[in-house]
């Protein structure tokens, strides 16, 4: 609002003006009416979306991304946020009411849906050069899906003031890593970021695709050094106190006990997003590659990544309309700069200047380095049914190290489970 004027008052306006006043609030309050009439007849085209944005995360999607969108096309996007949107999709598909646009983070859920036909191809709605192959994996032949937002995971978080020493010191500790496996129906994940990222880099890329397509075995002994690796570096069966913490700490909660004096814990294997929660925030969180804290790591500048992938369910003009937007780069500019997390279309990134802290630029340069070999979350690539068991079988591991054996043999048996889909596919290239 601006500042009321100073100095002598002003004359009062003639007598005359006011109906003209009038006037124009009317037609202000009949052009909304109009609007609302015209989407409440359903006249206005209208595209649904569900994705995994709620709270905060959800009013900001809407504000930085949808509204443009909205105002632009002059087609309502009727949203839906949910915390458990694989389960809201896999019953309104079931229903035969799937939304039009979907945002999933696992490519081997959407490749799933794409063989059993509810998918549509996206070959000729993605700009040519703007995503890498990892981020939209052919499947027989098509693209079905495209990142709105990417993430990077092969990373270790610690408070600025930390030394070489130290961190090298605290990674030895057990009770140095804060690990918190809980996440809703999806508790788990975290640990199955742990094993994916240190197979990748014990034993590289090569292993790691063969692994993520269901072509190595859960009880190879590359696979298995990466459970039991894990399981030193955080004490799996050991410490009950240690354990219960890990097990009943929600994974945001995680890095609480940074900020307490004394520290509870100094170290956190997790994706970029994290860097935005208040405790790393308070402590200026800094990060080191995984590969220079996971014993015997070999692989050269390998990185493990995640991301929301765009995928269209049904092919309308307002869907395909909003598909093409969702691709481009001022949208993908948008959500990322407000949601502090990236994006891999080349074309979207915003000048230097503007990524702010030195972290947030680096992490960004990983992401977008051809030198570097990007590899998708391994987990959110499979099956779904193999990836929620890899999920529920870190619990089991980390509360009970000697079930492993048995635990492998029931991934594998899950494996070979027949008409499965695997994507061909996780790493823009291998060593």
């Amino acid at each position: 609002m601006s500042a009321p004027p100073t100095g002598p008052a002003p004359a009062a306006a003639p007598r005359r003006r006011r109906p003209l006043a009038v006037l124009a609030g009317c037609l202000i309050l009949l052009a909304a009416a109009l609007v609302a009439g015209v989407r409440a007849l359903g006249q206005e085209p209208t595209v649904t979306l569900l994705a995994n944005w709620t709270g905060d995360d959800e009013r900001t999607f809407r504000q930085t991304v949808l509204a443009p969108f909205e105002r632009e096309h002059h087609i309502h996007v009727d949203y839906q946020g949910s915390s458990a949107e694989s389960q809201v999709l896999g019953a309104d598909v079931e229903a035969g009411t799937p939304p039009d646009v979907v945002v999933l983070t696992g490519p081997g859920e959407l490749a799933a849906y794409a063989r059993q036909g509810q998918l549509k191809q996206l070959d000729g709605l993605l700009p040519r050069a703007g995503f890498g192959a990892s981020w939209t994996t052919p499947l027989d032949g098509h693209v079905y899906w495209f990142p709105l937002k990417a993430d990077l995971k092969s990373l270790v978080w610690y408070p600025a003031g930390t030394d070489e020493q130290q961190l090298a010191a605290a990674a030895r500790r057990p009770g140095q890593w804060c690990v918190g496996m809980g996440s809703g129906a999806t508790s788990g994940w975290p640990g199955t970021d742990w094993i994916e990222d240190i197979l990748l880099q014990q034993s590289g890329p090569d292993v790691y695709q063969r692994w993520a397509r269901g072509e190595l075995p859960w009880q190879s002994t590359q696979v298995k050094d990466a459970w039991t690796t894990w399981g030193r570096m955080v004490g799996a069966g050991g410490d009950p106190a240690l354990v219960r913490r890990a097990l009943k700490t929600p994974y945001q909660d995680a890095s609480e006990p940074v900020t307490r004096t004394p520290r509870g814990c100094m170290l956190e294997h997790q994706a970029s997003f994290i860097r935005n929660q208040p405790s790393w925030k308070k402590a200026d969180g800094r990060y080191v590659p995984s590969a220079r804290l996971v014993p015997g790591a070999k692989a050269d500048d390998a990185w493990e990544v995640s991301g929301d992938l765009v995928a269209l369910l049904h092919d309308t003009s307002p869907a395909q309309t909003l598909i093409r937007y969702l691709a481009s780069a001022d949208a993908q500019r948008a959500w990322a700069a407000k949601e502090f997390s990236f994006s891999v279309n080349a074309a979207a990134q915003p000048a230097p200047s503007a990524w702010g802290a030195a972290w947030h630029r680096t992490l960004a340069a990983t992401l977008l380095d051809d030198h570097a070999v990007h590899c998708f979350d391994a987990s959110d690539a499979m099956p779904p049914s193999v990836r929620d068991a890899f999920a529920e079988a870190t619990i089991e591991y980390l509360a009970h190290r000697d079930h492993l054996d048995a635990l492998l043999k029931n991934l594998d048996a899950l494996r070979r489970t027949p008409d499965l889909t695997w994507l061909q596919s996780v790493c823009d290239r291998t060593s």
